[in-house]
């Protein structure tokens, strides 16, 4: 009784804590003389403060780790979790206060049962250990009597759930209807017409039909909401002239890249180790006979090829082997040979040839790296100054004059990636900049600095015909195609209904027994879904911009009599079941809570949320 007790409660806590606590708009919130020892009365029941309090600190600990940031008071307020700590004490009290009033409780018996099945109160023999439950209750800062009785109040709440949700069950016609739906097959034969198969003859229209083309499809050449937006920028690539490196700077860097600049020459090799000499000069000699491939013996020894691959290796990093294994031939395989795991096979898969790069061809680019890392010192020594001109009223187009920055205007929208626009910093600036901003100095990725200004936003609007020329005609063609395609269509659909099949020598496709949710990877995406509109033996023309596909329905099947079926089946029994207990539980409980008039101590509420740490 005491296991099934604990499942149920659980249950009941879950569901509780799930609900929405409507009942909270019918509290009388009533300020009431008491003595400050609870914040809200439940009929015979109360919620004290210590309670509330308690409650309320694991939602702080709950959100706290969620965000990982100090949540106060004023936040839990701002998220309502105080009203939804409140709402589901007294809910909880109110279902008590049902309890007490059906007489419900448990005896001692099952309490102590229930107390020596609670991990934290078990010795290191598995049974309750009175110091443990001792000491846990302390830390929690709770006596004895308070637990107990809160543990007789759950199993006499986990009753009345019991009493409330057992036999709750959807009716079946619900269940069989979603698994027909789910289930349902339909068996259908097509004809498709491809748009790659439609040989058009070569037009180009006259502009007067394409403007006529591009007025009635306007829609389809608009531009977005644009923002104008003017820029200075300042990058280190526009300050190089300022800068000076020697060529002491030049040989340091170039000596400390020398691992980058002086890449011996290397193998790509597998290493396959074995116990001792023997064993490994065995498995050579089938090698040679024969009698074994490399794969073979990996695969013998409980290896992949992955578990003995060493990657692209020097001669160094192979020890005494590594002048032999450097001496075969890509596909041959070296060995017995040393290893510093025993004696080896070792197969060469590949040749890296060594890449010696001289100071002479290495300077123009560690030129470039120092003068890369100078000239962004020298930007951010501007930053300032050039922040302070902004402050003081200094327009971009001044700074571009007296400190010598670029001034750009370009026409940004969120698609925009071109130039300045690739950098993010750049795209959250300007999406967030207004009128109302002033010009204030940030930093791109590459060390740049730049302010921007907002000039106007353009609505909405369609592109000018002579911007829009060259997509105005694919779109044209793409219209023409897609007329050929329909008419071709229409003439198949209208031959398949006088005659009442498909024209002899067509190529006829079947699909037999598909659900709804089935995917045929070169037909228009909405062909399943409207086969299962259809009535056996009609036709339909579904079409999109690559094909146009004539479907006749063949036959409506039930759903598959198998065990994925029959799992469908009770899982979506399973879960209606549960929504409809969830609704019960949820009507009695805000009937009970009703009933039991809950009233808050607005001032006792006040006082703890005030003290609340």
């Amino acid at each position: 009784m005491a296991a099934g007790m604990k499942k149920l409660s659980k249950t009941f806590v879950w569901i509780l804590m799930g609900m929405l606590i409507v009942g909270l708009a019918g509290f009388g919130a009533v300020n009431f003389t008491s003595s400050a020892s609870s914040v809200a009365s439940v009929g015979d029941e109360e919620v004290s403060i210590g309670t509330y309090v308690r409650e309320l600190q694991r939602e702080q600990r709950g959100l706290q780790a969620q965000t990982g940031q100090a949540v106060s008071m004023a936040q839990l307020s701002a998220f309502g979790l105080d009203r939804v700590v409140l709402g589901r004490l007294i809910s909880l009290a109110a279902l008590d206060h049902e309890a007490k009033g059906l007489g419900l409780s448990i005896g001692d018996e099952n309490l102590i049962e229930e107390l020596g099945a609670i991990d934290a109160f078990q010795g290191v023999n598995g049974a309750f250990d009175r110091e443990a439950y001792s000491f846990a209750l302390r830390n929690a800062g709770l006596s004895e009597k308070e637990f107990e009785d809160d543990l007789r109040r759950e199993a006499a709440r986990t009753i009345v759930q019991n009493a409330v949700l057992s036999g709750t069950e959807m009716p079946g016609i619900l269940t069989e209807t979603l698994t027909g739906f789910i289930g349902a097959r339909r068996s259908f034969s097509y004809v498709q017409i491809n748009a790659a198969d439609i040989a058009l003859t070569a037009q180009v229209p006259a502009d007067a039909e394409l403007q006529a083309f591009y007025e009635a499809a306007q829609d389809q050449f608009m531009l977005p909401e644009t923002k104008v937006i003017t820029y200075a920028a300042l990058r280190p690539s526009m300050l190089l002239d300022e800068v000076e490196i020697d060529e002491a700077a030049l040989l340091q860097l170039f000596n400390d890249r020398s691992s980058q600049y002086q890449v011996p020459e290397r193998r790509l090799v597998e290493r396959l180790v074995f116990a001792d000499g023997d064993a490994a000069a065995s498995a050579k000699a089938q090698l040679e006979t024969g009698g074994a491939t490399f794969e073979s013996l990996v695969d013998a020894r409980g290896l992949t090829l992955q578990d003995i691959d060493m990657g692209d290796v020097t001669m160094g990093a192979l020890g005494a082997a590594g002048t032999d294994v450097f001496a075969a031939q890509v596909g041959d395989v070296a060995g017995p040979l040393p290893s510093d795991l025993g004696p080896a096979l070792y197969r060469v898969n590949g040749r890296l040839e060594a890449q010696i790069t001289t100071f002479e061809q290495a300077t123009p680019e560690l030129r470039e790296e120092l003068a890369s890392d100078r000239t962004r010192r020298l930007v951010e020594a501007q930053a300032e100054d050039i922040d302070d001109l902004l402050a003081g009223g200094a327009t971009l187009e001044e700074l571009a004059t007296e400190s010598g920055l670029e001034l750009v205007q370009i026409h940004w929208t969120d698609n925009t990636s071109d130039g300045i626009a690739a950098y993010e910093g750049f795209r959250t600036a300007a999406a967030a900049v207004t009128a109302e901003d002033f010009p204030a100095v940030d930093f791109l990725d590459d060390g740049s600095l730049f302010a921007l200004r907002l000039d106007e936003v353009l609505p909405e609007r369609p592109e000018p015909f002579a911007d829009a020329k060259d997509k105005v005609l694919a779109a044209w063609q793409a219209d023409r195609l897609t007329t050929a395609l329909r008419e071709q269509g229409e003439a198949l659909l209208a031959q398949a209904e006088t005659a009442g099949s498909f024209a002899e020598g067509a190529e006829v496709k079947t699909e037999t027994g598909l659900t709804r949710t089935a995917y045929i990877d070169t037909v228009p995406a909405d062909l399943v879904n409207q086969v299962f509109e259809m009535e056996v033996g009609n036709f339909r023309l579904v079409q999109d911009a690559e094909s146009a596909v004539v479907v006749r329905l063949d036959g409506i099947l039930p759903p598959e009599a198998s065990e994925d079926m029959n799992l469908l089946s009770q899982a979506l029994q399973a879960q209606l079941d549960q929504a409809l207990a969830q609704e019960l539980f949820q009507a009695f409980v805000q009937d009970v809570q009703a009933r039991a008039e809950p009233r808050v101590d607005q001032q006792a509420l006040n006082a703890a949320q005030a003290n609340f740490q």
